[in-house]
């Protein structure tokens, strides 16, 4: 169907609800998480509900496709291209499937927020061939949903960003800022995907007031670890519970909280490139020496990643001033981490982001839908302060 395209946004704008369904593939890769939403207002106005949810897994095989293409030693150009539009494929289908589970006809649907798969990142910047020059690569082909589907796509959120200096994340201070700033409480919204990061929003902030980074690996180099050493048999610690069992190297870990990442001052971002494959081998090269067990191995990862949480905190919030901390992302569903984390920053109550109404798993889907609502009202959606971006800009492209 042809679309005059102003008309559609004209006419989207004009609509008292918007129900826009999000689209992301995480750090984690370990499928699509999809969430219907209906959106109200925008900006400092926006109120949103989840409809619905659900997480699609990726077929076995393309998940280790996916993770080919992570490092430059085992990615190849014509397997980037063509897993850009099998990627784009599978994001329709998601759209498909959780249409019919759900009830919601494809015609309910206004639009289609979409982070795609981030497959490399690069946010530090490098003068190349004379350019200085900052990149971020996401594939899952916008336009292949948008035709796959009949609903218009946005798409690229990070990539305005880079162009105007920033590091395109992270993303989501902008989603906590518009709908859990508080007058009277001082927040943290600490999310633990494959990477760690936080918001920080003080009590009656301002969007300049706002802090916001990553702070490190969340569950990336657990699930490494815990698939390299059950030989494929187990992809990741379900609730914590090899963690709990076993006993942190205390030597391990105090060489670990040394990487130069840690003590980095914000803006900063990160990703596989520096946490990855590579990272990992390294570990477990060295846990090897020590003969550390599954549980002990599995262990000091999963303090690694509480650690430095705890540490960003200490080193880069102001003292005194958290009153609670909202945990989200898969690292909320590992009690090891949530314990051990309530224990580490005792007395500041630590929950899980489910308690503010909204399920925890589909907060980066639901992110995804409030940057699609923003670019049909052409607000910028960036936070310069936390990703470094010289000025504010309008995230994302329309497709068709």
């Amino acid at each position: 169907m042809t679309r005059d395209i102003h008309a559609y946004i004209s006419s989207l704008r004009q609509k008292q609800k918007r129900r826009i369904l999000g689209l992301i593939s995480g750090t984690s890769a370990d499928g699509v998480s999809a969430a219907v939403t209906e959106i109200t207002g925008f900006g400092l106005s926006t109120r949103l509900k989840v409809l619905s949810f659900r997480n699609f897994p990726f077929p076995s095989a393309l998940r280790d496709a996916v993770f080919k293409l992570f490092a430059p030693e085992t990615s190849r150009v014509d397997e980037i291209c063509q897993m850009n539009f099998v990627l784009g494929e599978f994001f329709a289908e998601c759209v498909l499937r959780l249409a019919e589970e759900s009830g919601f006809s494809l015609d309910s649907i206004d639009l289609i927020g979409s982070h795609g798969q981030t497959i490399y990142h690069s946010p530090s910047s490098a003068e190349i061939y004379g350019y200085d020059s900052k990149s971020t690569l996401q594939i899952g082909e916008p336009t292949v949903i948008a035709q796959r589907t009949g609903i218009p796509t946005v798409a690229d959120f990070r990539k305005a960003d880079v162009a105007a200096g920033g590091e395109g994340a992270p993303l989501m201070p902008y989603f906590d800022y518009i709908l859990h700033r508080d007058k009277e409480h001082s927040r943290v919204f600490q999310n633990i995907g494959g990477i760690a990061n936080l918001t920080y929003l003080p009590s009656g902030c301002s969007a300049d007031e706002v802090i916001a980074f990553d702070t490190g690996p969340g569950n990336m180099l657990i699930d490494a670890v815990v698939k390299n050493l059950t030989g494929g048999r187990l992809t990741y610690d379900e609730g914590g519970r090899l963690a709990a069992a076993g006993t942190v190297s205390k030597e391990l870990l105090k060489e670990l909280l040394f990487h130069p990442y840690f003590s980095r001052h914000p803006p900063k971002t990160t990703g596989r490139e520096m946490f990855g494959d590579a990272f990992a081998a390294e570990f477990l090269s060295k846990a090897e020496k020590l003969s550390l067990k599954l549980e002990d191995a599995v262990a000091t990862t999963t303090v690694l990643t509480v650690e430095s949480i705890a540490r960003a905190y200490e080193d880069f919030l102001p003292i005194g001033g958290i009153d609670e901390i909202y945990v989200s992302g898969g690292g909320a569903r590992n009690y090891f981490i949530l314990n051990s984390l309530r224990a580490r920053l005792h007395p500041i109550p630590v929950s899980e982001y489910d308690q503010l109404g909204t399920l925890s798993e589909a907060k980066e889907a639901a992110l995804m839908a409030v940057l699609a609502n923003e670019y049909i009202f052409s607000n910028p959606s960036n936070f310069p302060k936390a990703t470094g971006a010289k000025q504010a800009v309008v995230l994302g492209q329309l497709y068709l």
